[in-house]
């Protein structure tokens, strides 16, 4: 490959790059760029640790032949069990132990060697593998993300030639760059929704970060605390305290998310969210919905826990309607992006009431009033009461006893849900 052969590439993964291609994208026009300027690829392999709450990494494949294969991959701890077993057999790890930035295998030689996945290639038909590590450096390391890792094929006999490795080695480091920088995309939008929430992660990242800047909605307003956590923390060794609050956190987390709301903070054991939308009936039934789910999921969760012997509890929830400021709050060095009004305050005193009057659910007459009749027909009145720091007495509502003691009237109730 001549040196204006490999600029056009290098400019195109520049260019590409900057758009945001996907990665998949980028690996396939590298390769088949790389192909049609003389370098006879027969398959690329590239992956990158990352920073994510749930794998430790994600990969990207091309091959020359349809396959089977995901063009993606993604891949969990490399510390433990059969994982491990294969990251300490795997090229790449060698590499790292010896100092290597290079490694090639003639593959049709290659019996005597105990390398991962070396032999299933050579049985494929591919003739010689060349790996690279392109170590990141302190500065340019996020988390586990400090190493990019790639090897190519060929079929070609007598496998690569000087001039086409020395191309590889030209490059695979624009390659690199270009999987980098979009997965750094990727680790800013992974952060937002873990941290800051989906909705609120999409208006940050679209640019609204200046103190100040919020907006005036209507929303149905959620709030949910755990029934005598306290108690519980207490009578359990510190090391099971936080797999307690994940375990209840993740059953109303999924269950808000599932309904399409959107979860705007965790208060130790309490859960801020809310519901929006064009049609607020059809936010109040999503409450509704996801408060439904949430009871379901907690029901499993503590079958679950109860054969591990671990302590289980149930939660409260309170549901509410008002408008809010939704945006950002705080100083300019640490903002917060959620919602702020008396109607939050009116939630979380809602849902503490359930305690004083021994329900697992209270909605506010706002948040009943605008429900369509049917929806009304499973909610009952529980009587009016005065909410600590609140102006006015509230009239609160609950689901009505006759859902958990009939299967019929349960069934008009999950139907009503499901539409």
């Amino acid at each position: 490959m001549d040196i204006p052969s490999r600029l056009e590439i290098i400019n195109w993964l520049i260019g590409q790059s900057l758009t945001g291609l996907p990665e998949t994208d980028i690996l396939r026009g590298f390769c088949e760029r790389c192909r049609a300027a003389g370098v006879e690829l027969s398959r690329g392999l590239a992956f990158i640790d990352t920073l994510h709450p749930i794998f430790e990494g994600r990969g990207f494949r091309w091959s020359d032949r349809p396959s089977n294969e995901s063009d993606t991959f993604e891949y969990g701890s490399t510390n433990e069990g059969e994982a491990a077993q294969n990251w300490r057999r795997s090229t790449f790890h060698h590499m790292l132990e010896k100092g290597h930035d290079e490694f090639s295998i003639d593959l049709t030689d290659c019996a005597h060697l105990d390398f991962s996945m070396i032999h299933e290639l050579a049985e494929k038909g591919h003739k010689h593998f060349l790996a690279f590590v392109h170590r990141f450096g302190e500065a340019g390391t996020l988390g586990q993300m400090d190493c990019f890792y790639s090897y190519w094929t060929t079929r070609r006999d007598g496998g690569f030639t000087e001039t086409q490795m020395a191309a590889l080695r030209d490059l695979v480091p624009p390659l690199a760059l270009a999987i980098k920088s979009a997965q750094q995309v990727d680790i800013v939008r992974t952060l937002g929704r873990v941290y800051l929430g989906r909705d609120a992660s999409e208006k940050v990242l679209s640019g609204r970060i200046s103190r100040g800047v919020t907006e005036w909605i209507n929303a149905v307003l959620w709030f949910s605390d755990l029934r005598g956590s306290t108690a519980i923390s207490e009578s359990i060794s510190p090391d099971e305290i936080i797999p307690f609050l994940n375990d209840y956190a993740e059953a109303s987390i999924e269950a808000i998310h599932d309904a399409g709301g959107d979860v705007l903070k965790l208060i130790g054991d309490g859960v801020l969210a809310m519901f929006t939308g064009t049609d607020m009936a059809q936010a109040r039934r999503a409450a509704l919905r996801a408060e439904h789910r949430f009871r379901l999921n907690m029901s499993a969760l503590n079958v679950r826990r109860a054969h591990e012997g671990r302590p289980v509890t149930s939660a409260y929830v309170g549901l509410h309607v008002g408008e809010v400021f939704y945006g950002n709050i705080g100083s300019d060095e640490r903002l917060d992006f959620t919602v702020v009004g008396p109607a939050v305050n009116e939630v979380s005193r809602i849902a503490s009431m359930c305690r004083s009057i021994d329900r697992d659910l209270l909605a506010s007459a706002e948040f009943c009033d605008g429900l369509d009749a049917e929806a009304r027909r499973y909610l009952v009145s529980t009587g009016r009461y005065a909410l600590r720091g609140i102006g006015r007495a509230q009239d609160l509502y609950t689901l009505d006893p006759d859902i958990a003691a009939s299967d019929a009237v349960a069934g008009g109730y999950e139907n009503y849900l499901a539409n």
